[in-house]
């Protein structure tokens, strides 16, 4: 009888061997599926918004985060001033603009 229990006790030690090692997958390989599908992308936006912010220059026609459109007057720091029509001029952070348009969009628009 002596021989059954302990027969009994090392059948469970095998398994585990296996369970060990699907513990330790499982977690690697939907971090793996996370990092691809959403961290990766994100920080490839990211890093394309800021090239287009680094990028922006003065007479450049953007769309900003207000959903406004104007042409950047000049770049102060951090900071931008866009000219909405003659009249108004706003200062924006440069960090806001969506994106950036084609030179001649507004007065096709006018």
């Amino acid at each position: 009888m002596g021989i059954f229990i302990q027969a009994a006790h090392a059948a469970p030690e095998a398994a585990s061997t296996t369970s060990m090692i699907g513990q330790f997958l499982l977690p690697i390989a939907f971090f793996a599926i996370f990092y691809f599908l959403v961290i990766r992308p994100q920080q490839k936006r990211a890093k394309e918004h800021r090239n287009m912010v680094d990028s922006l220059s003065v007479g450049s026609e953007v769309i900003f985060a207000g959903g406004l459109m104007g042409r950047i007057k000049s770049l102060e720091g951090d900071y931008a001033v866009i000219s909405l029509n003659d009249k108004n001029d706003v200062m924006v952070q440069r960090a806001s603009v969506i994106s950036v348009l084609p030179k001649g969009t507004m007065d096709s628009l006018s």
